[in-house]
């Protein structure tokens, strides 16, 4: 325990001797921080690149809000496809879409049409 305490006071003697002498930078550092803080002024005091004005009416707002051109051929592509597909749709698709005319023939409940029409409720 005593050992820790003698270390401890050296250490207090070596930071009071420490805080005794001053420590100033040296002028080639002081040199060499103003040179680079007169190096960022300048950047900032240079004018920015504009950004380039936005031209185009509303059908260039719509394709950007869209996702652009590359967005826009998707579009397109899905809307041939469809319109395709619309006018001469593969025989799988006609056959899931397509019922046979005895389907709506059958009448599951035949009597219950008149009841209706007797006004018996």
């Amino acid at each position: 325990m005593s050992k820790d305490q003698d270390d401890i006071r050296a250490l207090d003697a070596c930071f009071k001797a420490a805080r005794a002498t001053p420590l100033e930078p040296s002028s080639a550092l002081l040199a060499r921080v103003l040179a680079d803080a007169e190096t960022v002024q300048s950047d900032m005091q240079r004018p920015c690149a504009r950004a380039p004005r936005a031209r185009g009416g509303r059908l260039l707002q719509a394709v950007r809000a869209l996702g652009g051109w590359p967005a826009m051929g998707g579009l397109a592509a899905a809307t041939v496809a469809g319109i395709w597909i619309g006018f001469s749709p593969p025989e799988q698709v006609e056959a899931y879409f397509s019922a046979p005319d005895a389907a709506y023939i059958v009448d599951l409940a035949p009597g219950a049409g008149f009841d209706l029409a007797e006004g018996s409720l």
